[in-house]
């Protein structure tokens, strides 16, 4: 521990002479490094607080005026406040233990002396223990943070580079492809019948699966649906993979358009894509089922299907279904995701968000 490098500053509370003394004298005989700084009055302690920074109160319970409770309420209210030991020849040990319970660090019977040194060190050390504790957790957070604010910024930037290939997709591609085809269609009404029109022909329908790739990878990219707001845009969800796999999904809103941020937007659409995606997968589902409501400043998006769900052992694995991907993205716009499975009783995913008080 680091204070067993250092000589630890006392502040030592008594009005005993004698037991200052003993004091002291125990400290020596245990061989621990340390300077006493002694008062005797509830004022001085105030001042010996304010003039510097003590590794550790000493404190008899009984003083003129005072008791050691009051100097506890000065000195639990700092930042970090030092660990507090009673040294009393004149409390019970029931009251010892309530005092305690208080947040005191230890306490020692005048009679017991001889153990002080190690009564000392053992709460330095349960001090420096808590330190480390909350150093390690203030890290984490702060850790924590970061990492969310990273995420935020890769999600955003994956978002926008996808919008920007999009555009230049429908723009440049796009735009020559249409050309293109105007062209070959107009060969074709030119030509007579042969190998000719049959070339131009062919070349057209191999076109038309061009262009039909590219608007699907536009619509992966960054589907235009959403601009015709949120509720259009799961419907389109829903359509789509019914009609590509023959399962039933029906939405449920409460409403016909709802109006939320641009990112919640993305969020909300990636979710449920991804887990349509998912159900298509693995889910071996005959029915699926998309709610999307807001009710007192929330947004919710409930994906259930009636499939075979998940294990226990599925939903710890590292990257069980993207349900990971999902709940980082939630985060970055403070959201969260639930998961409710049970083997044969199908899936639930549920997205909440927190929307912002001119949209709730």
């Amino acid at each position: 521990m680091q204070f067993r490098n250092q000589t630890l500053k006392i502040l030592h509370i008594e009005d005993s002479v004698a037991d200052q003394a003993l004091a002291r004298l125990s400290l020596k005989r245990g061989q621990l490094p340390c300077t006493l700084t002694t008062v005797d009055s509830l004022q001085e302690v105030r001042d010996a607080l304010e003039a510097q920074d003590f590794d550790l109160i000493l404190a008899d319970y009984h003083l003129p005026g005072f008791t050691a409770l009051d100097v506890w309420d000065l000195v639990r209210t700092r930042a970090d406040a030092p660990p507090f030991v009673l040294l009393s020849g004149a409390i019970g040990e029931s009251a010892a233990v309530d005092i305690m319970r208080l947040g005191i660090s230890d306490y020692l019977l005048k009679d017991q002396i001889n153990g002080l040194p190690h009564v000392i060190k053992r709460a330095m050390e349960v001090h420096e223990a808590r330190r480390a504790r909350r150093r390690a957790a203030l890290q984490l957070a702060e850790s924590e943070k970061r990492l969310a604010e990273l995420t935020e910024h890769l999600h955003t930037s994956i978002e926008q580079e996808r919008a920007n290939i999009s555009r230049e997709i429908h723009d440049d591609i796009g735009g020559s492809l249409t050309a293109v085809k105007f062209d070959l269609a107009w060969l074709i009404r030119n030509s007579p019948e042969g190998k000719q029109r049959e070339h131009a022909r062919s070349a057209l329908e191999m076109l038309e699966h061009a262009l039909g790739a590219s608007q699907r990878i536009m619509q992966n990219l960054r589907p235009p649906v959403l601009d015709q707001g949120l509720v259009a845009a799961v419907q389109w969800l829903a359509q789509d993979f019914e009609r590509r796999t023959g399962i039933p999904a029906r939405l449920h809103t409460s409403r016909e358009h709802m109006e939320i941020a641009p990112a919640q937007q993305v969020v909300v659409y990636r979710t449920a894509q991804e887990s349509l995606t998912n159900i298509s997968k693995y889910a071996q589902a005959s029915q699926v089922t998309l709610d999307l409501s807001d009710h007192e400043g929330f947004l919710t998006l409930e994906v259930t299907d009636n499939g075979v769900g998940l294990s226990q052992d599925d939903r710890k694995k590292p990257q069980s279904f993207g349900l990971r991907g999902l709940s980082e993205r939630a985060r970055t716009i403070q959201g969260w995701l639930d998961v409710s499975s049970h083997p044969g009783r199908g899936t639930s995913i549920i997205l909440t968000i927190p929307l912002a008080e001119t949209q709730a």
